[in-house]
């Protein structure tokens, strides 16, 4: 928030590319976001990109692709500018053995997340420049957009200044990415996390359990699971609705339903008791704040992810969902 306490914005019309012009841009992590990102970079006119990368499918799609790459440490030494696109929970062995050490004085580091600022588990050296450039967009997305001349929304702030022109330094590389064209908005690195966190374990799960549970009943009472999950999502009806609150708002897309979609929808709304609800949401977010799940990520971590193993039976094809969609994939011609 600006001195007024209003929400800042910023546009197209904020980022000079020339800013970049003698800057070596490393993209460390050339994975679901980081392709894409350097893909649209190139595009934007940055001639000097590299790529920091360890040697596997990533390091040859990068070559393929026509980027100079080297190991991470070895792309950190040669960089004005890091992107720094790793996985959270990988990020702070990394930063501490390989781009830490080898990052020049003067330089800029540019987190796409802010989690790991947010519980300070990366505590940058003083004389860097640290920048958020968060999408709020698929790393594939990102690079649809950008070729539909549409671009994609961000979250952004300057979490350090050290050369004295960070802010300057990160509108560029927002518009370099296409980020500008739809706008970014200031939020600090910490906010972000907290906000990331919240929508993934406060809304995520509100979500998938109405699915599950409106697919059990469902299945109960005899409907075809085909047609469960046709309705539910793979139609591309759900998905739809979203886009159109993105465009109408979320009350008034209301609007675009009949009657008894909207009536049954408020009744049931009504007659749902909020309150569980939203404590399990605060308390979601209070342990977000206060570092409790920083901590049990961070101890999964340390042990090995024994909980990896759960996940995965959890998400495995052999169950009633996923057999159901397999089969509405084979009978049906989605253009997906």
């Amino acid at each position: 928030m600006d001195e007024k306490g209003e929400i800042q914005f910023y546009h197209e019309e904020d980022g000079d590319l020339e800013i970049l012009a003698e800057k070596t841009i490393g993209v460390i992590g050339y994975g679901n976001l980081g392709r894409p990102l350097a893909l649209n970079m190139r595009d934007s006119g940055m001639r000097s990109i590299i790529v920091g990368n360890i040697r596997n499918e990533s390091w040859q799609r990068a070559q393929e692709d026509g980027f100079p790459i080297f190991s991470i440490a070895e792309a950190c030494s040669q960089v004005d500018i890091a992107l720094l696109l790793l996985p959270d929970e990988a990020m702070t062995e990394v930063y501490e053995t390989e781009i830490a050490p080898n990052l020049r004085k003067g330089s800029a580091m540019v987190f796409a997340s802010g989690y790991n600022l947010a519980y300070n588990l990366i505590k940058p050296e003083k004389n860097l420049d640290v920048l958020l450039l968060a999408p709020r967009m698929l790393g594939r997305a990102i690079r649809e957009k950008f070729l539909q001349g549409q671009g994609f929304a961000s979250f952004v702030s300057v979490e350090q200044d050290a050369s004295g022109q960070a802010w300057p330094l990160l509108l560029a590389l927002a518009k370099a990415t296409g980020s500008l064209k739809v706008g970014v908005m200031v939020l600090s690195a910490t906010q972000e996390a907290h906000l990331d966190l919240l929508i993934e374990q406060g809304l995520g799960p509100l979500i998938g359990a109405g699915v599950l549970a409106s697919f059990k009943v469902g299945v109960e009472a005899g409907f075809p699971p085909e047609a469960l999950v046709l309705e539910m999502y793979m139609s591309g009806e759900m998905a739809q609705t979203f886009q159109t609150m993105a465009t109408m708002g979320f009350f008034r897309q209301v609007n675009l339903h009949g009657f008894a979609a909207a009536f049954g929808g408020m009744i049931r709304s009504m007659a749902l008791d909020r309150e569980p609800i939203e404590q399990s949401v605060r308390q979601a977010l209070e342990e977000i704040k206060d570092g409790s799940f920083a901590k049990q990520l961070q101890a999964e971590k340390e042990e090995g992810y024994p909980s990896l193993s759960l996940l995965r039976e959890m998400l495995r094809d052999e169950n009633p969902v996923t057999a159901a969609e397999e089969r509405l994939r084979r009978d049906m011609r989605f253009a997906y």
